[in-house]
């Protein structure tokens, strides 16, 4: 580097725990992070993966039926009581889907609960597959759990970032007498 052009400031390998504990600036003009924007769309796309497993079992109902690992606890056997477990599997699984999509709305609308319920549950998720690969010996396959686990993982790095955070806290204000910010 030459007398003229000082070196570019490097960022520290670690961060001071008070830098770290400080809380978001009040700033309710902010404008919306990628990071915020790339978690809703992932939350998007979970919701499209779940209505892809929803089609995919009640096409393939039957095939799970004569599967002879699978079974009805609680519903008759007969096509009647098999619908009926259809049906609620469908629903069950819809409310949940409606659910992610309201969630993504309210993430990309900046609410900080949502954010974080939102990252909760990609940590039950993650934490989930996890366990039943580890005690179960589940496979993780391209085609089932390794969308679910990869869009988990993906939503909880987007969503905890600095960046993300800062949005989602954008309106709160400090209760310390000496921020400028607090009027």
């Amino acid at each position: 580097m030459s007398a003229e052009t000082p070196a570019p400031r490097k960022r520290a390998a670690y961060e001071p725990a008070a830098r770290l504990l400080k809380p978001p600036r009040y700033d309710p003009n902010m404008k919306r992070p990628i990071s915020t924007t790339a978690g809703a769309a992932l939350i998007l796309l979970r919701v499209l993966a779940g209505v892809a497993v929803l089609v995919g079992i009640a096409t393939g109902w039957d095939d799970i039926l004569a599967d002879p690992d699978s079974v009805l606890e609680g519903f008759d056997p007969s096509p009647e009581g098999t619908q009926a477990a259809l049906a609620l599997v469908l629903v069950t699984g819809s409310v949940v889907l409606l659910l992610d999509l309201a969630l993504a709305f309210l993430v990309y609308r900046g609410v900080n609960w949502a954010r974080v319920v939102v990252m909760l549950i990609s940590v039950l998720s993650i934490s989930t597959s996890f366990t039943a690969w580890w005690a179960q010996g589940q496979e993780i396959e391209i085609n089932g759990t390794y969308v679910s686990l990869s869009l988990d993982i993906l939503v909880l790095l987007a969503l905890s970032s600095r960046s993300a955070a800062a949005y989602a806290r954008r309106n709160e204000r400090r209760d310390a007498p000496d921020d400028p910010a607090v009027t």
